[in-house]
């Protein structure tokens, strides 16, 4: 499956939107936020502060939190998440930062997209860590009494309950395996919303879903603080209508390129498979492979022979695409290659895998042209 991260807005939102249906009405999730994005400098783009303020009152209402939402880890402990903040306070904190530079760690990128949501007060021991992640034969939850930045270790000291492919999740496995140190004032609830949060992720087919903190209030509310998020891509046939638009962002400090774009919607429309991924654009080792397999074979090679600071593109073309569906990937491909110079010149691997079903000259002839 070819598993993508998804912004926590877009997270959030789906979790808004079904997690009333897969509970039965007993639990819902009542305001995701709002995604704020370089379109609020543009004054005619009808998203700007003063459009958002007017689609979302409760900008205004209520005390917010403001975020990065890039793909970013450990924000918190970057100094990256404003809490408690008016609008007009959080609105000042996500302009200072809009479309500048910042390092995270080792990486450096640009602040584009931010997520400003409703503050929820709660206590330290209202915070509970969840987190659900698929493997080859079996789902896996992992679960915590305690959350927050400082969780620690959540791989060495989690409760774990495993879910072989096709089976169901019941109650008492919930509340026996997971929530021993769970007050037993909130175990029947938090059960309760953890079976439903699975019926959520296994039918709109995520591959990842980790809430950290998970809060429940007193009054038994549970409220995700913080999502991070991957679907299975390849499930769009599926999923498409539950999911609705849903945005791919790059990871932080890469930026997305519109030769990205190009090649993903011919993906999109072709029976065929085409992917292309640009890690430096700069290198000097670009590849042209056909096969899936065959394509993490010749990546790994460059890398294992010592050039994987120069491998520039990981990519594929396989399932017998047209002559003009190689052409144009071919001429992507190349166009891209010929963006800079390098004294030392360049190398381009053409090879793969073939199929018995792949028409070689019709591929090869698309290719040809290119050159």
């Amino acid at each position: 499956m070819s598993v993508k991260p998804i912004r926590e807005h877009t997270g959030k939102s789906l979790l808004h939107r079904w997690l009333a249906e897969y509970s039965g009405g007993k639990h819902t999730y009542g305001n995701p936020g709002v995604l704020v994005t370089p379109a609020v400098l543009d004054p005619t783009s009808g998203e700007t502060w003063e459009a958002l303020v007017q689609a979302n009152p409760w900008l205004l209402q209520q005390k917010l939190v403001a975020k990065p939402d890039q793909l970013i880890k450990r924000r918190g402990k970057a100094g990256l998440i404003a809490v408690g903040k008016t609008f007009e306070e959080a609105k000042d904190w996500v302009m200072q930062r809009m479309c500048k530079d910042q390092k995270v760690e080792a990486v450096t990128g640009q602040l584009t997209h931010f997520l400003v949501e409703p503050l929820v007060p709660h206590k330290q021991s209202e915070e509970f860590y969840i987190c659900l992640h698929s493997l080859r034969y079996y789902d896996e939850i992992l679960f915590y009494h305690e959350g927050g930045v400082d969780v620690g270790d959540v791989d060495a000291k989690a409760e774990r309950l495993q879910i072989p492919t096709g089976a169901d999740l019941s109650s008492g496995e919930v509340l026996g395996k997971l929530l021993s140190k769970v007050p037993s004032a909130k175990k029947a609830n938090l059960a309760s919303f953890i079976l439903s949060l699975y019926k959520f992720y296994k039918d709109l087919h995520f591959a990842y879903l980790e809430i950290n903190p998970l809060v429940m209030l007193d009054d038994n509310t549970v409220v995700p603080l913080d999502m991070a998020a991957k679907l299975d891509e390849t499930a769009a046939f599926l999923c498409a209508q539950k999911w609705g638009e849903v945005d791919w962002p790059p990871p932080f400090g890469r930026a997305a390129y519109p030769e990205e774009a190009l090649i993903r919607d011919m993906d999109g429309k072709t029976g065929a498979s085409l992917k292309l991924t640009i890690l430096n654009d700069k290198g000097r080792v670009w590849t042209m492979v056909a096969g899936g397999g065959a394509s993490v074979v010749y990546a790994d090679t460059v890398a294992d022979y010592g050039w994987g600071a120069e491998l520039a593109n990981y990519g594929e073309y396989s399932g017998a695409p047209s002559t003009e569906e190689t052409f144009v990937y071919a001429k992507t491909l190349l166009s891209l290659m010929m963006k800079y110079k390098h004294p030392d010149g360049k190398f381009l691997i053409i090879g793969g895998g073939i199929a018995n079903f792949t028409d070689v000259a019709a591929t090869f002839t698309g290719l040809i042209k290119a050159l």
